[in-house]
């Protein structure tokens, strides 16, 4: 009898920890957007900027949270999301706790399609020209590096091209860097792709939020073949997973997601990498719950992150990719010493 209460004792266990998980991560992401709301330059109290979001007076506070705050927080919270999601499902698919959504490329050459419109001059011309050149870089990203790994090409095959690629859109973006006749447009460039949720507005969500969704969409639809993944390709496609199929559909939709999410953004690290990492040990061996756990982390970790930011620079804008950068690197360098601690 004792033996049976004790072999039941794990079982509650990752049962409570399974249940409360979500209520946490909905706490953090609700707790992120709320402060995000009553957070920014603007000297508004929390009642005022609430009463302001809900009720349009006409006055400058209504202008601010609806026009400004608001869409900065909910862009935070979709591109948050897009990089959690997207960092598990390529850590799930390589099965590489190292993998995160830049490995394949589509990082860099966003950026470097959003470089190329501003060298060119095309962003004074066209306000969208920006995130649709990044749009365009991603997408040439993924055919390239579909063409290079092949359909059918393996796990390794797949992170050598990704890696090619992100090395090429990087020399591109340093020789525009270096080519740059007007020092304002390299100041810019460099800025840019530090990434930021500054002066993000309403026609940045319209244009990212159906991309990122249909993207992350994409990824939940992998959740069952990631699980079979764990015991192996061979084991994967005898229980009927189809290794091409799967790919294709994280690849696709980790381009949307994080290509979406760059494109307007800019380049913001970190995220897809930590906390995926930093939830697995509360969901176990199993991908598919890790999926939509590392949306809800990524998107918290990104509104505090705009938040913290915000507060510590005031006057100045600490842009997010380096906050994120801070925050990340000691928590990723943390569960490096602790895995080896382990023996792992």
């Amino acid at each position: 009898m004792a033996d049976a209460k004790a072999e039941r004792l794990p079982n509650v266990f990752s049962n409570a920890r399974g249940f409360g998980l979500p209520v946490v991560l909905g706490a953090l992401c609700l707790l992120g957007f709320i402060a995000s709301l009553v957070t920014g330059p603007s000297a508004l109290s929390v009642g005022t900027a609430l009463a302001a979001l809900f009720v349009d007076s006409g006055e400058p506070a209504s202008v601010v949270m609806r026009e400004i705050r608001l869409p900065r927080a909910v862009l935070g919270a979709l591109v948050g999301a897009s990089l959690g999601i997207s960092g598990a499902a390529m850590q799930g698919l390589l099965r590489n706790p190292l993998a995160e959504p830049g490995l394949i490329g589509v990082s860099a050459s966003a950026a470097l399609g959003a470089v190329i419109a501003l060298q060119t001059g095309l962003v004074a011309s066209f306000a969208l020209a920006l995130p649709i050149a990044a749009l365009i870089g991603a997408g040439a990203a993924v055919a390239l590096l579909l063409l290079l790994a092949g359909p059918r090409g393996s796990s390794l095959v797949l992170i050598l091209a990704g890696i090619a690629i992100s090395a090429l859109a990087a020399a591109l973006t340093a020789l525009a860097l270096n080519l740059s006749p007007n020092p304002y447009a390299a100041s810019e460039i460099i800025f840019w792709m530090m990434g930021s949720l500054a002066d993000r507005s309403w026609t940045h969500v319209l244009l990212a939020g159906p991309l990122i969704l249909l993207g992350g969409a994409l990824m939940l639809t992998a959740g069952r073949g990631l699980d079979a993944l764990t015991l192996g390709e061979d084991a994967a496609e005898a229980l009927g997973v189809r290794m091409v199929r799967l790919r294709l559909i994280v690849v696709t939709g980790t381009a949307l997601a994080v290509g979406a999410a760059t494109a307007v953004t800019g380049a913001i690290g970190f995220v897809g990498l930590v906390v995926p990492h930093i939830l697995r040990p509360f969901i176990g061996g199993q991908p598919s719950r890790l999926l939509l756990a590392s949306a809800f982390g990524g998107a918290a970790m990104v509104l505090l992150a705009d938040v913290v930011s915000q507060l510590i620079l005031p006057d100045r804008d600490l842009k997010l990719g380096v906050l994120t950068a801070f925050i990340g690197a000691p928590v990723f360098l943390h569960l490096i010493f602790r895995t080896r601690r382990a023996g792992l």
